[in-house]
């Protein structure tokens, strides 16, 4: 049954709705900017979508011709087998722009230059073979003049050695700034099942024979210099030492059929880094020979070429609708309307608002819970005109706890008004009837003794701490001398009539029962007397005079009771049980 009762229950939020033309103002205000934001973003983003990232493949096809003079060579013209490189890598190209070039090297001995083998003054200086990473070849042990000044080590080597290091200025082939690349861009959704080409359907032979990159963003022929002046480059100057540029493709393609959209947009960046000063070994080389057989002996021309790599980098995503995607989005942009509630919160909480207003707003929303571990109490003395919140204590009296702080009371007005009303003659209290007290006892109670904390000489000693509460703070009269706790507290019709008031249509208690409702309904009267409105998470204590006087007046048959228990007013039938 237990479990039945967890699972079959429903749990809500506790809703306060504030009557406000302002507050509902801005309350859709912020509703609506919310709404358009969030409409705005799911169409720019295109949240409602579900998305895929492109598989691509890339081929490249560089067309020119050039004609460069080498020196001790001549007039060469240069094709695209000759400057785009050995080899081509995947999704790039090679492209010659200048070059160092050492003629008839044979296998032979030479002097090695300088900067690479060092220099030496005698045989003894060259180990016989040794070498480094920066020699052409294997020394002899030899040491031969270089030059008029200098002697360096003999090495076995392709004779003559390289010898020069710095690439010429201007670069010879920078007329291949005027070469173009046809670039074919193949790509695939594999989740949508959807191909393309960056040549469209509708561009033919003579379309691409014409076309222009300035005139239609589209064109799949590039003009190198056009491609490294986009990447903010010279290529008269990137030309000498080379260096490498991105040729960035990006697709964003929807997929839906009402925006079908899919068309690749190009972008051109630098890779490497420019500066000579700020890298050791700028710009992009490398060596390749030509090898020919002069009278029976292999010789061969060495090339240094200097050049420009294109990387060709292809990424994008392509996009579908998707109704799961959209009821996520929606699901994840309701959390946003939250913040209406935190601004008005917050709006009301602070002095931007009504002080009256948030207190009120406060009171009504939020609900506190005291811990049982922790019974805060209220205590009220008749010397003074306010409330204290002191902590239950298992150690000290009550009387002298400390208070945890001190509040105004708060009158009960409708506790007042009912009151007043039951006082008046033919009005629930027929003042013509008398009270009918049980005959007192002729043998006169002895005087209880007065305990060290109580103030009024009328309390009882106790073996409780939060019992040992006294009417005052100080020396005086008790309060239960006064004739209004004789007719609001003790007062039999008056309690009758609370009684009835409250449960109008419970029959009456008879002989135990009803002393003991009126027992307790005596006890929330004077709680409703001198607390009013007790604050809702403290338990007004009453002093224990007061208690001692209403027992009097209502004894227990036994002279047993429960004693100090924190709890509100019981209603006539669970007083008429016993409960309190």
């Amino acid at each position: 049954m237990a479990g039945c009762r967890i699972l079959c229950q429903y749990e809500t939020t506790k809703l306060v709705r504030i009557q406000s033309v302002r507050l509902g103002s801005l309350k859709w205000t912020l509703n609506a900017t919310i709404l358009l934001f969030t409409s705005i973003m799911v169409l720019w983003n295109r949240n409602y979508q579900e998305f895929d990232l492109v598989v691509s493949s890339v081929t490249t096809k560089v067309k020119g011709v050039a004609q460069a003079h080498l020196p001790g060579v001549g007039d060469v013209v240069w094709d695209v087998v000759d400057y785009s490189g050995p080899s081509q890598e995947k999704n790039s190209f090679f492209v010659v722009t200048n070059v160092i070039v050492t003629k008839n090297q044979k296998q032979g001995k030479c002097p090695e230059v300088p900067k690479k083998g060092g220099l030496c003054l005698r045989d003894e200086d060259c180990e016989r073979g040794g070498w480094d990473q920066q020699s052409h070849g294997i020394k002899t042990g030899s040491c031969l003049r270089f030059g008029v000044l200098k002697k360096t080590c003999e090495v076995s080597a392709w004779c003559p050695v390289e010898a020069r290091t710095n690439p010429p200025r201007p670069a010879m082939l920078a007329a291949a700034e005027n070469f173009t690349v046809l670039i074919k861009n193949n790509i695939r959704f594999p989740a949508f099942n959807f191909t393309r080409r960056n040549i469209l359907p509708e561009m033919n032979e003579g379309y691409l024979k014409s076309c222009q990159r300035d005139k239609d963003p589209l064109c799949p022929i590039f003009r190198l210099g056009d491609v490294v002046r986009d990447a903010g480059e010279k290529f008269s100057e990137m030309a000498v030492e080379g260096g490498v540029i991105g040729i960035l493709i990006k697709w964003d393609c929807n997929l839906d059929r009402l925006m079908q959209r899919c068309l690749p947009r190009y972008s051109f960046r630098r890779l490497d880094e420019k500066e000579s000063n700020r890298t050791l070994y700028p710009g992009l080389n490398f060596r390749f020979a030509k090898y020919n057989t002069v009278n029976g002996v292999e010789e061969r021309t060495l090339y240094k070429a200097f050049g420009i790599r294109f990387d060709v980098m292809v990424f994008g995503q392509a996009g579908k609708f998707s109704f799961i995607q959209l009821i996520i989005y929606i699901g994840s942009t309701l959390s946003y309307y939250a913040l209406t509630t935190v601004m008005i919160d917050w709006l009301i909480g602070t002095s931007c608002y009504s002080t009256d207003v948030g207190q009120n707003y406060s009171e009504k929303k939020v609900e506190s819970v005291a811990d049982q571990q922790k019974c805060i109490l209220c205590v009220s003395y008749v010397d003074e005109s306010h409330i204290r919140l002191v902590k239950k204590s298992q150690k000290k009296s009550l009387q002298n706890v400390k208070p945890m702080s001190v509040q105004p009371q708060k009158e009960d007005s409708g506790h007042l008004r009912a009151v007043v009303c039951l006082l008046q003659p033919g009005i629930g209290v027929d003042p013509d009837v008398p009270d009918h007290k049980p005959a007192p006892d002729p043998t006169p109670a002895p005087k209880r003794r007065r305990p060290a904390w109580c103030r009024c000489d009328g309390c009882a000693p106790s073996s409780l701490p939060q019992e040992e509460l006294c009417c005052r703070r100080s020396d005086g009269a008790c309060i239960t001398s006064s004739p209004l706790f004789e007719r609001l507290v003790l007062r039999r019709s008056l309690l009758e009539a609370v009684l009835l008031y409250r449960d109008p249509l419970t029959p009456p208690p008879a002989g135990r029962g009803l002393t003991a409702a009126l027992r307790h309904c005596a006890y929330s009267q004077y709680v409703s007397w001198r607390f009013g409105v007790a604050p809702g998470d403290a338990h007004p204590a009453i002093p224990s005079c007061c208690v001692w006087r209403v027992r009097e007046e209502y004894p227990s048959p036994d002279g047993q009771y429960a004693g100090f228990r924190p709890a509100g007013v019981a209603s006539m039938k669970a007083c008429a049980n016993g409960e309190l």
